[in-house]
């Protein structure tokens, strides 16, 4: 009888210690962050030979994810930019470190002399 009390306790007190882990985990996880870029281009086609390549591989090498490129956009309210870019990474200290490094940064004037940009970040909801 003695040992079944001990196991049925051992049993409940890792479940315990377990529920506590997997509450801490999820209070640690860091919420994703979506920079959105929108665009407003004067040269397309020297836009996207010249600056698309450099940009695109700088953000991806930073650790983020394409959501949306370009493609149809439909106004509600407003005007829409001309363009409209969309990426997830993994948390904003991400987003920022991609987009303030040197392979960003040297895309980021060649593609100033084809386009107006207005690019910025947004935290999403915690997992």
């Amino acid at each position: 009888m003695k040992t079944h009390l001990t196991i049925i306790v051992s049993v409940l007190a890792g479940m315990a210690i377990g529920a506590a882990a997997i509450h801490t985990l999820h209070a640690q996880a860091k919420p994703p962050a979506f920079v959105i870029g929108e665009i407003d281009i004067a040269n397309e086609a020297a836009f996207d030979k010249e600056y698309v390549p450099p940009a695109a591989k700088a953000v991806i090498d930073g650790g983020a994810k394409y959501i949306v490129r370009g493609g149809r956009t439909v106004a509600f309210y407003g005007e829409p930019p001309k363009r409209l870019a969309v990426m997830q990474f993994e948390s904003l200290e991400k987003a920022e470190a991609a987009f303030r490094s040197k392979a960003y940064t040297d895309a980021k004037q060649i593609g100033d002399k084809y386009a107006k940009f207005r690019i910025y970040a947004v935290e999403g909801l915690a997992p």
